[in-house]
């Protein structure tokens, strides 16, 4: 059985294709550059150097494939590099899975999100829930595209797909807004911001079975939501403080205080290079809910995820050690972080400035 993978090198991708190569797969894996190419041929796989965005680029490689896993995708917030976003999420989608279809490929496992559902303001979303403009990040808004206007027309024309659609991943190797926002907590975070944020948390090995138990069991023109439990920042920063022993911030500053900030860090980072944590689209989607259920999954698959408790300990113990092997504790923020928490502090200054002053009006 002869396997094809974009995004093998990157967080899910390289649990898919360790557990393909597991399971008897002959796996091809598409490499953008050298280091790519080096992680997927370590994990087993063959290295096929291409491009999302260049189908010829994938054909030899795809030519012969039982199944095609696309899992690539641009996935930040507030970069400066957004214009890729469209490029990748978007036409390379269009690429791949049409390419595989041309190529009679007889399945095909795309990983679109719960984000396109957008913000679910407290509703727990299923499969079918739909809203039309979730236009939080250039993310959400071309992941949005990719399922909506390029996967399911594609299905409604015979193409073999199957959707999968994961929530928040996190765990052990993870380099996303999770692992940040843990690390800064097992440093410790003075103060959690907008801790009424919510979103689902599912480990990355979790995710990965559930992209073969789609392979394996799914059925062709349908998604399934993989998705864990559904947790607001300040009750998971007080259930790592459980586990951690370590204090929790007891300084929570809502939402509904910081989002006026964003236009304003929208002009800073015309001038400043802001971290990705203090950026415009951050800082606008904070107080939003991503929440979605996982039913369908759980029944038709049998998927299933590990205990928040097991997962998280793991990735704190993953977390302890190279914050010691890299010294992380002992670096002092760069000349950028601090900028943007010089910024980000006058700007909330000037913000209760304002309230007071509009309160005594």
């Amino acid at each position: 059985m002869k396997a094809f993978v974009t995004g093998g090198s990157g967080f899910i991708g390289q649990h898919v294709v360790r557990k393909l190569i597991e399971r008897g797969y002959a796996v091809f894996a598409l490499a953008r550059s050298d280091e790519s190419a080096a992680i997927v041929e370590d994990l087993g796989a063959t290295a096929v150097l291409g491009d999302i965005t260049n189908a010829a680029s994938m054909r030899e490689g795809m030519k012969g494939s039982d199944i095609v896993f696309h899992i690539a995708a641009w996935n930040k917030i507030g970069a400066p590099d957004w214009l890729k976003a469209e490029t990748m999420n978007v036409s390379g989608t269009r690429k791949v899975l049409r390419l595989a279809h041309e190529l009679g490929v007889p399945k095909i496992i795309y990983t679109s999100s719960i984000i396109v559902f957008g913000n679910t303001k407290g509703k727990l979303a299923d499969e079918t829930y739909f809203q039309s403009n979730p236009l939080e990040t250039e993310y959400a808004r071309t992941k949005w595209l990719a399922h909506y206007k390029v996967a399911l027309p594609l299905i409604e024309k015979g193409a073999p797909i199957i959707i999968v659609m994961p929530g928040a991943v996190y765990g052990p190797g993870d380099t996303g807004p999770i692992a940040n926002i843990m690390r800064l907590f097992y440093r410790g975070l003075p103060v959690v911001p907008a801790p009424d944020s919510t979103i689902t948390y599912a480990h990355v090995e979790d995710i990965a079975e559930g992209h073969l138990l789609a392979a394996e069991k799914g059925k062709i023109g349908e998604s399934y939501i993989l998705a864990g439990p559904a947790v607001p920042l300040g009750e998971m920063v007080d259930f790592w403080a459980h586990l951690t022993g370590k204090r929790a911030p007891s300084l929570r500053i809502p939402s509904e205080w910081i989002r006026p900030f964003a236009p304003l860090v929208g002009i800073l980072e015309s001038f400043i290079p802001l971290p990705s944590m203090f950026s415009r689209e951050a800082i606008a989607s904070l107080g939003t809910t991503h929440m979605a259920r996982s039913d369908k999954a759980r029944t038709e698959l049998g998927w299933q995820t590990r205990p928040l408790q097991t997962g998280m300990l793991e990735t704190f113990e993953w977390i302890a050690e190279t914050e010691a092997e890299k010294g992380m504790t002992a670096v002092p923020p760069s000349r950028e972080k601090q900028m943007a928490g010089v910024a980000l502090t006058t700007a909330f200054a000037l913000f209760l400035v304002w309230l007071l002053f509009d309160r005594r009006r």
